[in-house]
């Protein structure tokens, strides 16, 4: 028998839960005489016995464990009912849906959280940046021909695109050791 259940969890969630016993009487004599409608109380009990466990479950713990819950919920059922003559052969949870609003929050939340690993993430390639070009600067500083190749360099590079202007701006300290 299938049912579903809606249930506010601890945590303030509400959710909703598809779930399937099977079960078969083994013993008829005593569904007869133990219980007055074996299958309602054994729906009934399995309604209760679902509430019940979801409501000692965080929202991550139901998502993460239902093979889990299944399996406890077919113990517990099948210990009560056996005095019934019931056999509880399995349980299925089979799907756990939440509100359309807390899915959105949820994704929205998630995805502060990649925007936030992102910043991150470009944080620290700033900060190796900075670092590459502190050394690079270090470098420069200790042979001042090592930036004017450099800056010859990269104006060969802007030369190879083709562009039809070139602004070549000479340093003060190459224009006074022309004039001396």
């Amino acid at each position: 028998k299938q049912w579903y259940q809606r249930r506010v969890r601890g945590d303030s969630v509400t959710v909703s839960v598809d779930a399937v016993v099977y079960f078969r009487i083994q013993d008829a004599i005593s569904s007869v005489c133990n219980v007055d409608n074996v299958r309602t109380s054994t729906r009934l009990l399995a309604q209760t016995t679902l509430r019940n466990m979801l409501g000692t479950k965080t929202l991550s713990e139901i998502l993460s464990e239902r093979e889990e819950i299944s399996k406890s919920m077919q113990r517990i059922l099948d210990s009560a009912t056996d005095p019934w003559g019931v056999l509880v052969e399995r349980v299925e949870v089979k799907d756990v849906r939440l509100p359309p609003a807390l899915q959105r929050s949820m994704a929205a939340e998630a995805e502060a959280q990649r925007d936030a690993r992102a910043k991150v993430i470009a944080a620290e390639g700033e900060l190796l940046a900075s670092k590459a070009l502190k050394e690079a600067a270090d470098v420069f500083s200790e042979s001042p021909a090592t930036l004017q190749l450099r800056y010859l360099q990269t104006l060969g590079a802007i030369a190879t695109e083709q562009n039809s202007t070139i602004i070549f701006p000479v340093p003060i300290q190459m224009l006074k050791s022309l004039g001396q």
